[in-house]
């Protein structure tokens, strides 16, 4: 009898304990959900031959920024699947060697073909969904739309109740704009697998999209708890309960939250989300007129600086900027902003001109020079999507050209651009600044 995965799709693998373990293993690593690496491992261990867990351990390596380990593992899982696997198990193993490997374009190409042939192989499927997925980080200018195309094209091959596919496909109809459709399907997910951060994760998106943010702060509040500090999301997910905090101009409320869960030296976050979440939260502190705690803008940056020495990673290049700006590494900033600009010359940053000139206004904001960090953004405002990340994390470079309005007295456009932010959603801060803005 052959075994399957937690979707019905046939494994090679000779011990029904490894295919129980394989499935657990990967429903957990799906939930972003502490116990997925050890699980995979039992699976492993029943069935040292099994191309796809280890596989599957690669990815979890993988999403936790361990490249080397990543890599070991999913060339041991290329070695095995050539000895025995079905086609859909070597192209499997295929797309996440180069993902995994860093030829993410190719790895785009080849996903869409596999989940026209297999769409219910969710761990492909995952691959270009999600704020940090393929997609989000292919530089195009239409990746929320493509998420959502990619799951309304494969909707009919999943039950009405698989969690996964329910919180996947809410948090892409969010992003893109459809937030109570979005908001209705991430919440069916979540309730039928709580113990899911990508669920609880993809819901407080959805609510704060909607302009439910009290109520993304209470769901947070209530759920992290039962999500161990080990988890991948769990700083992140805190730090989207820190903004709810600073959008009522709470800093010490936000302070506390982000000294207990975000700050690096207490985060178990991948490098990505780590460098993200501290630097964004800094800058917001400090740009909505807060003081910024001595020595936290250094832990940040000295944190960050192994992690993404070299320019090429469009979303965290921003970040990177930021930091830079902040602690006064106008030498370090003006470097990244060479390289990327090499890089657009030779035609390898997806992203595009965006890059660096948000890098650059990250300086000219930091430098009080708020007339020339408008005159950077304005122009290339309807591009920042093309870094990547959420709409929440994005919305960061928009807080920027609209302090920039306001403080270099452009009046008219500053208003003109919460008008916009306010018909979208409400927003306590965005509302005061309007008021601001009208005396």
């Amino acid at each position: 009898m052959a075994r399957l995965d937690s979707r019905g799709l046939p494994i090679s693998t000779t011990s029904d304990l490894a295919a129980e373990r394989y499935r657990e293993g990967v429903d957990l690593m799906l939930s972003t959900w502490p116990g997925a690496a050890e699980v995979l491992e039992e699976a492993i261990a029943a069935d040292p031959d099994f191309a796809l867990a280890h596989a599957a351990r690669a990815r979890a390596h993988a999403m936790r920024s361990e490249g080397a380990l990543a890599k070991a593992r999913i060339a041991m899982a290329a070695e095995l699947v050539a000895r025995r696997a079905t086609e859909r198990e070597q192209s499997h193993v295929e797309i996440l060697s180069l993902v995994i490997n860093g030829r993410t374009a190719e790895a785009i190409d080849r996903v869409s073909a596999h989940a026209d042939a297999w769409p219910r192989d969710v761990v492909i499927l995952s691959l270009p969904l999600g704020a940090f997925g393929l997609l989000a980080f292919s530089g195009r200018a239409d990746h929320d739309q493509a998420r959502v195309d990619l799951c309304e094209r494969h909707a009919a091959h999943f039950a009405s109740d698989d969690w996964w596919f329910l919180t996947y496909r809410g948090w892409s109809h969010a992003e893109n704009g459809n937030v109570a459709h979005g908001r209705d399907l991430t919440q069916r997910g979540f309730d039928l697998r709580p113990r899911n951060a990508n669920a609880a994760h993809a819901l407080s998106h959805a609510m704060y999209e909607g302009g439910a943010n009290d109520e993304a702060d209470r769901l947070i509040q209530a759920w992290l708890p039962t999500y161990d500090r080990s988890g991948i999301l769990h700083g992140h997910i805190a730090w989207h309960a820190a903004l709810a905090a600073l959008e009522h101009g709470d800093a010490e409320r936000a302070l506390a939250i982000y000294g207990e869960h975000v700050q690096p030296s207490v985060s178990t976050g991948n490098a990505v989300n780590v460098v993200s979440d501290t630097a964004s939260f800094l800058w917001r502190l400090q740009a909505y007129g807060h003081p910024v705690p001595e020595g936290l803008w250094q832990a940040a940056s000295a944190h960050a600086a192994p992690s993404f020495p070299a320019a090429g990673f469009a979303f965290a290049d921003v970040h990177m900027a930021l930091l830079a700006a902040a602690t006064g590494d106008r030498d370090g900033l003006d470097r990244r902003v060479s390289a990327l600009t090499e890089m657009i010359e030779a035609g390898t940053l997806a992203a595009g001109p965006v890059v660096p000139a948000i890098c650059r206004a990250a300086l000219a904001f930091a430098e009080e020079d708020y007339a020339g960090c408008a005159r950077i953004l304005e122009p290339v405002a309807a591009e920042v999507v093309r870094v990547g990340g959420s709409g929440a994390q994005r919305e960061i470079v928009e807080d920027m050209l609209l302090l920039a309005l306001m403080r270099s007295g452009e009046a008219a456009k500053a208003g003109a651009l919460l008008d916009r932010r306010l018909h979208r959603r409400p927003s306590p801060r965005d509302k005061a600044w309007h008021g601001l803005l009208a005396a």
